[in-house]
């Protein structure tokens, strides 16, 4: 045996001997090492029979790596014969294995036979053809109790699937695995299997697995993770007819619907469905019995409240789901350890803070917290249970309001006051009891009410003599109407007659008429406006796209609403987008946002209001006097006028 000399000197004291420069090698040297663990990593063109015989007579734990069958098996040759007194190895790994069926098959039952206990395959690449008829596995007299077969990649090959399941299942040991194998169906024979642990992750499987009976009276961990599995009952009742106690369905395609039963085992107290498509309905597909719950990664939004009471769980992981709220306890009265960060919870409920007593474990970082008085009850949580809270604080993040987005809760100041509202509630009562008292004593001491009254009376002298010093505005008519031509059918047949329909009481200046053929068009505008007590604009937007309105409006402003904005009446007869109001009529804006104009109904109904409503605010009366004044000028106004019209009318937007 060749060797470097580092290894040769460390003989006599190591007990985990390395391989790893073996050029050649005599049959029978490996056993006078007596390692406790012996690792090979087989160069090529090796005799890879002679080295795991005399592995297994060397070490308890032997590991061999780079198996290829292409130059390291002689073919033909019938295998090695080893006694179990000879045999020392308990347990036994194969890595980055390159062989045929065939060659695998001659492995397994060469080392069947030995003193291996648990037998670890790992990184296959697997090629050929599988005649077990011609080769029958001998499955009697065996120490075995644990087969590990993962990572498994295919050559193109022919393989009689159902054969090859059977084969495994068939080995009857204590504890099988076959992950990562790509392996869509298992079958077991139709007798009874002491299989305490069945391992099948990472393989294809579907819901076929469950429908062809079995018999496993033994069972206790089922792990069928990151398969294709679609219907929780369905595995129920697989499950059901054994003693499980912990089952792994998480990243499959899981789904439950309402109106589906599931019947689970009475001992089964761990489940991790996670990475699934399960919704809120899963709650009403659990155990009984359930202690330890994994359900993150999930389509849940909220915990039902007609859930059954699990009042055996310990452990709940509900992470990454779209819950609002925390779940109370009500159901779950033996919860410890409850894990909920990355949902949507912005504001946890009471409800939690009050059944959930027996939390020792609390992870509900990662989310969306509006940090407003509702949350104040969460951070006095923390406070009062140190080290309950899981991630504190850099997990715990406000996200609303804007204003406080990033900052952490812990450093969030929350006014008892303002988010006590009993405190506030008794607070205000007693600042307004207090201002009451000092109100009654002030004006029982020193006379208020006397005060008061006194300073109203002056404030209405004043007012009274501001509105003797005004000028008297003098005028020729009640109102001056100032409309688009577009508009001219409503104000001919809906405005003027409603106006003068009763004693002709209101006189009406339209510009057709009073127009003085030697002044411009501006100025007869002007005048108008000024013969005027009021002026009545009726919008439209037909009335605010003209160009000539903004002009018209220009002399309005100035004559009228620096003096009083009692001067003008605004009728919308159409509605007018703020938009479409030029930028330059800065007090038309003004006065539609504030809506100071009286609207036109659609209604025809409300019209009589309408007209009630525009008489008041007309609303002028004139003395005998005027009234003989404006009677001779409208005399002397007819006489000039052909037509001996009392009503001169403006269009706005021809002219």
């Amino acid at each position: 045996m060749d060797m470097t000399r580092s290894i040769c000197i460390c003989l006599g004291l190591c007990k985990c001997m390395g391989l790893r420069t073996l050029s050649q090698y005599e049959e029978g040297s490996l056993p006078i090492l007596n390692t406790t663990k012996l690792h090979i990593v087989l160069p090529m063109n090796t005799n890879f029979w002679a080295l795991l015989c005399d592995g297994i007579k060397t070490s308890q734990i032997l590991e061999m790596t780079n198996i290829d069958g292409k130059s390291q098996f002689v073919r033909n040759r019938t295998l090695p014969t080893l006694t179990l007194e000879s045999a020392k190895t308990s347990t036994l790994l194969l890595s980055k294995v390159d062989l045929l069926w065939h060659d695998l098959l001659l492995i397994f039952q060469f080392v069947w036979h030995t003193s291996v206990e648990y037998f670890q395959i790992q990184n296959v690449i697997l090629g050929g053809h599988v005649y077990l008829d011609h080769h029958p596995f001998d499955y009697s007299n065996t120490a075995m109790k644990a087969i590990r077969l993962e990572h498994v990649h295919f050559r193109m090959f022919s393989i009689p699937q159902d054969k090859i399941y059977l084969l495994f299942t068939k080995m009857d040991v204590e504890n099988l695995t076959i992950s990562d194998a790509q392996m869509p169906h298992m079958l077991f024979p139709n007798y009874p299997q002491r299989f305490q642990y069945l391992n099948f992750a990472n393989n294809v499987l579907n819901d076929d697995l469950f429908k062809t009976p079995t018999q496993l009276p033994y069972l206790k961990t089922l792990v069928l993770k990151g398969n294709k599995l679609e219907t929780l009952p369905l595995v129920s009742r697989f499950a059901n007819n054994t003693p499980l106690m912990q089952l792994d369905l998480s990243q499959n395609l899981l789904q439950h619907e309402k109106d589906e039963d599931c019947v689970w085992p009475a001992t089964l107290t761990t489940m991790n469905l996670s990475s699934n498509q399960l919704t809120d309905s899963v709650f009403r597909c659990l155990p009984r019995s359930i202690q330890i719950l994994d359900l993150n990664n999930n389509k849940i939004q909220a915990i039902p409240k007609e859930l059954i009471h699990l009042q055996a769980l310990r452990e709940l992981n509900i992470a990454w789901n779209f819950l609002t709220d925390l779940p109370g306890c009500n159901h779950f009265t033996g919860l410890s350890v409850l894990n909920i960060e990355m949902n949507l919870i912005v504001s946890p409920s009471l409800d939690f803070f009050q059944s959930c007593h027996k939390i020792k474990t609390l992870n509900a970082g990662k989310n969306p917290f509006r940090c407003t008085c509702d949350l104040k009850e969460f951070i006095h949580f923390e406070k009062r249970s140190e080290g309950v809270v899981v991630g504190w604080s850099d997990s715990y993040t406000c996200e609303y309001p804007l204003s406080l987005k990033g900052t952490h809760l812990k450093d969030v100041y929350l006014p008892e006051l303002s988010c006590n509202i009993a405190l506030l509630v008794v607070t205000i009562m007693a600042i307004m009891l207090v201002l009451g008292v000092a109100m009654a004593f002030c004006c029982l001491r020193f006379d208020l009410l006397w005060y008061v009254r006194m300073l109203g009376q002056w404030t209405q002298h004043k007012a009274r003599k501001t509105r003797q010093e005004q000028p008297e505005r003098h005028a020729q008519f009640h109102v001056f109407i100032s409309y688009s031509e577009h508009d001219s059918p409503w104000v001919k047949n809906e405005l003027i007659p409603s106006l003068e329909k009763e004693d002709g009481s209101v006189l009406i200046c339209l510009l057709e008429r009073q127009a003085d053929p030697g002044k411009s068009m501006d100025e007869n505008i002007m005048s108008c406006i000024e013969r005027s007590q009021k002026s009545i604009f009726v919008l439209s937007p037909s009335f605010v796209r003209r160009e000539w309105h903004p002009y018209e409006l220009y002399f309005a402003h100035h004559s009228l609403l620096h003096e009083n904005l009692d001067h003008v009446i605004l009728i919308l007869l159409e509605p007018i987008p703020m938009y479409c109001i030029p930028a330059r009529f800065h007090r038309l804006k003004a006065l539609m946002e504030k809506k100071a104009y009286l609207e036109w109904p659609k209604d025809r109904r409300k019209c009589g209001l309408f007209w009630a409503n525009l008489r008041a605010a007309i609303n002028i009366n004139f003395s005998g006097a005027r009234q003989m004044h404006e009677l001779q000028t409208f005399t002397e106004l007819s006489q000039e006028s052909p037509r001996g019209s009392t009503i001169s009318l403006i269009r706005t937007d021809c002219l």
